[in-house]
């Protein structure tokens, strides 16, 4: 028997490529609402209680709003919005860290964040296995594509006289450090430098350490290894080799993917090191991410569907 699957906020860029992903399997039987029920309460609680898993492609406040209209049901919920993702009784929905049986046993799962998803995927291993400290004062430069700033984003970087670099989150209370904080076990809050660029997709996530003045002396190459050995049975994130690359893109045009790659890229001496992920922000960092949990939770393969 099929799946009864329900997207709240399908017409959302996030419920849209999550529709995408979804054409042409049979697992899944979708309840859809046409565009007048999508704002009525009443047809989204019917849709939430008829659904075995409802995937919420909403805001914060909205998607809070959804988990309340859903009690009492039993439904299984994926949460895309980042209201939940440091919340007691959620599971967070990265399963190459917090393990696949956590994600297929979950009622509840949180969607990772697309800037924290790359952080975390480089330095919550090294710290969990003790090569980089969990009370350094990390920092993480990033950029991302526009597609994930929204609607209003959206529009203003396809008008006229877009911009060609946006850089925010000066007030260093950016909603993504909480969850970068505890999933990585740190002991204190990053300082994050997030930009937005004029491509449509993709994200390159950047944590540049001196790692010299570590105790330990830990070296890129060590770095490298035990992502290498922590990533090693997951189809989905790739660590490259250790050449530096001459240089990292983001396509104006690229295609959907959900992978991620991951690079330690080390100096001569190996006591500088940046560690830099490249994913699709509405793939890994989104959509591709919703995807993943979903294949585990129903006891699919986890990449059906994927684009890798």
């Amino acid at each position: 028997m099929a799946t009864r699957l329900f997207i709240d906020g399908a017409a959302g860029t996030t419920g849209l490529e999550i529709r995408e992903r979804l054409q042409g399997r049979s697992e899944f039987d979708l309840i859809i609402l046409d565009d007048a029920q999508r704002k009525d309460e009443s047809a989204r609680r019917d849709a939430l209680h008829a659904a075995d898993i409802a995937i919420l492609c909403l805001p914060d406040d909205a998607a809070k709003e959804a988990v309340k209209l859903a009690e009492g049901s039993g439904t299984r919920i994926i949460d895309a919005s980042s209201a939940h993702r440091v919340a007691d009784g959620w599971t967070y929905g990265f399963p190459e860290l917090i393990g696949h049986d956590a994600i297929a046993n979950a009622q509840f799962v949180s969607n990772p964040g697309c800037y924290p998803t790359g952080f975390l995927a480089l330095v919550a291993p090294l710290v969990r296995a003790g090569l980089l400290p969990a009370d350094w004062p990390y920092t993480v430069n990033a950029v991302s594509g526009y597609s994930g700033g929204g609607n209003a984003l959206i529009a203003r970087f396809e008008a006229d006289g877009a911009p060609a670099f946006r850089a925010y989150g000066y007030d260093m209370a950016h909603k993504h450090l909480p969850e970068m904080q505890l999933h990585a076990g740190l002991a204190h809050p990053v300082i994050f430098a997030p930009a937005v660029v004029p491509a449509y997709r993709g994200m390159v996530v950047e944590v540049p350490l001196h790692l010299g003045a570590m105790a330990g002396d830990p070296t890129a190459d060590q770095l490298r290894a035990a992502l290498s050995d922590f990533y090693a049975a997951t189809p989905v994130v790739t660590v490259a080799d250790g050449a530096a690359p001459g240089e990292l893109l983001l396509d104006r045009k690229a295609p959907p993917w959900d992978s991620l790659t991951l690079h330690v890229i080390g100096n001569a001496g190996g006591w500088n090191v940046r560690l830099v992920a490249v994913l699709d922000n509405l793939g890994k960092g989104a959509s591709g991410a919703a995807i993943q949990s979903l294949n585990i939770m129903c006891g699919l393969p986890e990449t059906t569907g994927l684009r890798l």
